[in-house]
């Protein structure tokens, strides 16, 4: 075979080998792009288990001793003052012995005002009396007379005095019987709930046995949030720090907060995580006024703020701090040294450069280093 024929042969093996490997070689992996860029990156714990909106005030009550509902002039939702009547069991007899006590005192008082005035119409006689025996007028004996009339009427007095006392004492006694029959609000409220109606018969709880509150009374001008955060990261919570709270119910919105309290003990719940209980309060309650006591909830306590660092979106970051790095349509796998982090960002502390690209959806199947991607969308990484 002649030179040119072989040099012919070659290259249609070599355009041969090409269009093979051109054939078989994999399609680019499409993948979504974000670059490195610079923001705030904030430290923050959250709450392991649904958190839930509570009343800075609550108060579940029932009579302190059994009895018929005789007036229940409240309704659930019912907005009440401190102090207003919230429920009234049957009391005829205890009125009865207020009224009974009342007009006892009235009795009372009287025969002190006699006895106090006979005293003292005794005693200026006795002074009289007295001064005439110094001028050698009236004799030993009508002194005498006078004088003990004086204090006998003294101590009549005195005793009709202690009695009137006794009586308003009884009063006392007779109105404190009737107030255990009457539910009074013990600060403003809203009723959230009740529990009996008109002539039925309520009883107080037994000892070690929970009952359903007669009226359940609620203090919406403060609320809070109770949540557990899990032990771990317990230790770096502490009062006054930032928070972020978010609600089920009103999906993207964010309530400012900040926490008001750290439980001083563990949760240890069967079969669950071992947690704390932290309660954040809304910084705003103005803001937070159209919130419903029982709401879930979910709490983000801010620990630190790095603000103007590089960043990446964390779901990014791949096990042991690795990213893909896309570079001229081929990955490269690079270790990146962490700094803060969060859900949302992690803060580059080395290996990645403001601009770098890096790939975003690493759960994609076939990726690793070399392969061919191709962008599937650019994003810029909020």
């Amino acid at each position: 075979m002649n030179r040119p024929a072989i040099w012919i042969a070659l290259g249609l093996v070599v355009i041969l080998a090409i269009g093979l490997w051109v054939a078989t070689r994999p399609d680019p992996i499409p993948v979504v792009l974000t670059t490195v860029e610079t923001g705030r990156v904030n430290a923050t714990v959250a709450n392991t288990r649904a958190g839930t909106i509570e009343a800075c005030r609550r108060a579940r009550m029932s009579p302190s001793m059994g009895g018929q509902i005789a007036r229940l002039p409240v309704d659930e939702g019912d907005r009440v003052d401190r102090d207003q009547v919230l429920l009234e069991l049957w009391n005829d007899d205890t009125r009865a012995q207020v009224a009974l006590a009342e007009r006892e005192i009235d009795a009372a008082r009287s025969r002190a005002v006699e006895a106090c005035t006979r005293a003292d119409i005794a005693d200026k006689e006795a002074k009289r009396v007295v001064r005439l025996h110094r001028q050698g007028v009236a004799a030993i004996e009508t002194t005498d007379k006078a004088v003990g009339e004086a204090k006998a009427f003294a101590a009549a007095c005195e005793a009709a005095e202690t009695s009137a006392r006794v009586s308003e004492a009884r009063l006392d006694a007779a109105r404190a019987a009737m107030e255990r029959t009457i539910l009074r609000a013990p600060f403003d409220g809203i009723v959230a709930e009740i529990n009996g109606e008109l002539g039925e018969v309520v009883t107080p709880s037994p000892v070690g046995v929970a009952t359903l509150p007669t009226v359940d009374l609620i203090d919406t001008s403060c609320l809070y949030v109770r949540a557990p955060i899990d032990e771990i990261d317990a230790g770096a919570v502490r009062e006054g720090l930032p928070a972020l709270i978010t609600l089920d119910a009103f999906p993207g919105a964010e309530y400012p907060g900040v926490v008001r309290r750290v439980a001083p003990y563990v949760l240890d719940l069967e079969k669950q995580a071992r947690t704390v209980d932290v309660e954040v309060s809304f910084s705003d309650i103005d803001e937070a006024g159209t919130l419903l006591v029982g709401y879930s909830a979910d709490v983000e306590i801010i620990l630190d703020v790095r603000e103007n660092v590089r960043r990446i979106p964390t779901e990014a970051l791949m096990e042991g701090h690795r990213v893909y790095v896309f570079d001229d349509g081929v990955l490269l796998e690079r270790k990146i040294q962490a700094g803060l982090e969060n859900w949302e960002f992690t803060e580059i502390a080395g290996g990645l450069e403001e601009g770098d690209r890096i790939v975003l959806t690493v759960d994609r199947d076939g990726l690793e280093e070399g392969v061919e991607v191709t962008p599937e969308e650019a994003s810029g990484g909020a």
